[in-house]
Order: C-alpha cells, then structure tokens, then sequence
C-alpha cells in the first residue's frame, strides 16, 4: 500500500477475528511480545525500523480506505463447514476477482511422532491444540487436557515447547492476570502436575519461575571450556550449569531436561488400558559430542519416563487448499510448502521445447510465511518475510510483470459475495464488526482484572456483532 499508487487490498480471514498467531500464538504471559514489535517503514530512500505496538499498527493499516477486512470466510476450505454461520468461497473466485492474491494462512496442522499408543492412547495430545486451547482459538476450545496426574512429559524442543511446559509450571496468580481464557485458567488452577521433562533450547524463563526446580543436567553432556563457545552457547549452558536456586523435593513443582533421546513407544497404564502412563525412548549418542550439525545414533539402549500426560511438540505443517491444481499452484507435501523462489513468487515445474524441466513463475500468485517458508521461525521473522514478499509484488507490479487476467476488472469482493459459488456472503464481517467483538471482549476482561476475556466460539463472536 505504501509502494503501489492506489493499491485496494482486500484480506480473507477464516474466523471472526483478526491478528492470527499475535491473539492465538503467543503464551498469555508474554504480552510484550504483543505490544512491542519492531516495524519497518519503507521510505524511497531507506529503510528504517522503530518499536511499535503490533495491533496499533494493524488498526492503523485496516484504517485505511484501501484496506478492506473479510473476517468469517473461509477460502478453498478442506473441511465440511461446521456451521452455516461461515462465509465460504472457492479459491477460483479470487483468481478471477483480483489482479494478485498472495497466499498467507499459515500451517494448521501439527507433525506427528508415528509411534505406537499415539494414535491410541488417551493423554497424548499435540502442542499446537494446547496453545490454541489456553489461548481461545475455536478449533482448540473442547480439548479438556487431562492434568490430573503428577508428571507431564514434553516431547521436543523450541518456543512451543517452551511455552507448554511454563504453562504447566506457571504460578496461578500470574497467569490471571493475562488474557488467558477462563475455562484453561480454571483447569490449570486445579492441575496436579509437578514435574515437566522435555528438551528445549531456550531455558532462562523457566529457571526463574517461583517455587519450582530444575533437576541439574548431567555435566558430562556439557563441554568441559565453556569459554571457548560462541556467545549465545556459552550463554545458555551457564544457565543449564547454573540450575535454579532451589532442589527438587524443597518446590512442589520440577523440571528436567533430557537429552539424546528418541521416542519409541507410549506405554499404557496397567489399572486403565486406555490411558498413557509412560514413554519408552531409545538412547542416542552424538557422533561428534558438541558439534551442533552432529548425527545421532542408537545406542540400543532404552530409556523409560513416567508419563501421566504427553504433549507432542516436533512441528507444525501446512496443507494445500482446495484448488490448487486447477490454478497450477504446486505443494510440496514433504516440506509443507508452496512451491516459490524464495522471495514470495509462486513457481512451478514445467517442461520446455527440449523436455526439460524449468521454474516457472506463476503470474499474480505470492505466498509469505509459514506456507512459504515452513514452519519456523518467531513473529518477527515472520514479519520480515511477509515485507520480503511485499516488497515481490511492489517491484513486479512497478516493473510491468503480468498478474492475474481477472475477468471482471479486479472487481474483488464486490465481485464475489454475489457470485455462484459463494455460500453465505452476508455472514463476511468487516472491521467496524471486529471492533465490537473486541470491546466486549475488553470489558468482559476489565471485569475480571484482565486485559480481556476472549470468547472461545465464533458463534459467541458473532452474537454480539449489532
């Protein structure tokens, strides 16, 4: 919108509610990750960066009379619509309403171990629906996780890891003071867990959570200089060395981390059948003890962990929409990406004159994100992306690249609420319509002492739109 005179961007959103991972993503009790966020402001000359509240600058850009909000449409949808409260439109209806459409909704599902009991056993259950869970995303609300028993094991490693076990471990009190949802608080006050294993990178936060202890690392797997590090290694395995001030067995509550270990089977109770009770790994051992790009190899030996609740944490993934075939849009299955040049452009494989293989691009098509990149990486990087893929379609759009032949002169939702095809186009909600979902949500919130009180159903949203 900044680059391309006149520009009419025109945003899709499957639920009610704007913000995707900022609102269902990011742990309640990280709001400055929520309010702080590094912007880059393009001028013709530079480019520069200042600190700004992320949803202030949403609102700023949906202020626009260039920018409209589709929220409650679901496009190219894979599922059976669970309502008739959902606008649903076919990907091929954008193609011919637009002279560009960039592909930006993320990976929905998670990966998973393919293991026996995972598919089995009751207790397991993937990070992905917990976060959603405790943070009011609709597909996650009926989750109910079982946290009646003592020990809980995160299989894993990264922020989603991370997040889980601190959620498991977090002080009450803390946490009601958060936007987290009513029903997770409730569940997680009355939760027995008092002891989290998993592997994970980044541990500080976890160090410093009151009344609960580290179980110390076994420091043969730590280098023996540690000065002779990187910094940000150095770093965290002073911190490792360091543990918490306080022993396991003076705390109710622990945490362990252990390593080099692969898991091989979910092991059910003997008084219950149906539900987990521990997790058999297998052993592993570092080809080359502290190099970080090492190979592991079994050891044939096995490890058993106690295990009254699991959460599967090894990576989300995105799928292809209806419709990609027929707009010649290629998915890569194994990576969960589609497939483009890296800079946001979408590609695909076609054979020459001689037969032979050769990119290329599809016109108007761009993707940014997770479906562009896989699933890695923080907000931040996930932002600097999206302005890569921006900055994809500015320079084409300036330099004359061909877009997409829209039958209808780019009419864009004008033309598609009243086309065949589309189901339930009145239930599409605009921005004015969001602001009032999020005043409610506010003043519920400021009731209880909170930020706000997220409703969990889009059927709740939509009862307060007026």
């Amino acid at each position: 919108m900044n680059r391309v005179p006149n520009v009419k961007v025109d945003m899709y959103e499957a639920l009610p509610v704007p913000f995707g991972l900022v609102r269902h993503g990011v742990a309640p009790d990280h709001p400055e990750v929520k309010v702080s966020l590094v912007h880059q402001m393009y001028t013709e000359q530079h480019t520069y960066a200042h600190v700004q509240n992320c949803q202030e600058k949403f609102d700023e850009i949906a202020s626009s009379s260039n920018f409209r909000f589709l929220g409650n449409v679901a496009v190219g949808s894979t599922s059976e619509p669970s309502s008739s409260d959902q606008c649903r439109i076919e990907l091929q209806q954008l193609l011919r309403n637009y002279d560009s459409v960039l592909l930006a909704y993320g990976a929905s599902e998670d990966k998973k171990l393919g293991i026996p009991g995972e598919s089995t056993l009751q207790g397991i259950y993937s990070a992905r629906q917990f976060v959603g869970w405790y943070n009011g995303l609709p597909d996650s609300a009926g989750l109910e996780p079982d946290l009646s028993g003592d020990e809980a094991l995160v299989i894993g490693q990264g922020n989603v890891a991370l997040d889980v076990a601190r959620m498991l471990l977090e002080d009450v009190d803390v946490l009601r003071r958060t936007d987290i949802t009513q029903h997770a608080m409730e569940q997680l006050a009355q939760s027995n867990i008092k002891r989290a294993a998993f592997t994970i990178k980044e541990l500080r936060e976890l160090m410093k959570l009151p009344k609960v202890a580290f179980h110390p690392v076994n420091r043969v797997l730590l280098p023996q200089d540690l000065k002779s590090l990187p910094r940000a290694q150095r770093r965290l395995m002073e911190v490792l060395v360091k543990g918490t001030t306080t022993s396991p067995g003076d705390t109710p509550s622990s945490w362990s981390l252990d390593s080099c270990l692969s898991p091989k089977h979910f092991l059910a109770r003997e008084q219950d059948a149906t539900r987990v009770a521990s997790t058999e790994f297998d052993i592993t051992r570092l080809e080359s003890a502290f190099d970080p790009k090492s190979r592991v190899t079994p050891t044939g030996e096995t490890a058993l962990l106690p295990s009254d609740v699991v959460f599967r944490s090894v990576g989300y993934k995105s799928t292809a929409l209806n419709g990609f075939a027929e707009a010649g849009i290629q998915f890569d299955v194994r990576r969960g990406v589609v497939d483009n040049d890296g800079f946001g452009r979408v590609t695909r494989l076609v054979s020459n004159s001689n037969a032979e293989l050769a990119t290329q691009q599809v016109s108007g098509l761009y993707c940014a994100g997770w479906v562009k990149l896989g699933p890695t990486g923080v907000i931040a990087s996930t932002m600097n992306d999206a302005f890569a893929t921006g900055d994809a379609i500015a320079d084409d759009w300036l330099s004359g690249v061909a877009f997409l032949q829209s039958a209808s002169t780019a009419a864009g939702w004008d033309g598609i609420r009243g086309a065949a095809g589309t189901v339930n186009a009145d239930k599409a909600i605009d921005w004015d319509d969001w602001r009032q979902i999020d005043n409610v949500e506010k003043e519920k919130g400021s009731a209880k002492g909170k930020t706000r009180e997220k409703f969990t159903s889009t059927t709740q949203m939509l009862s307060v739109i007026g």
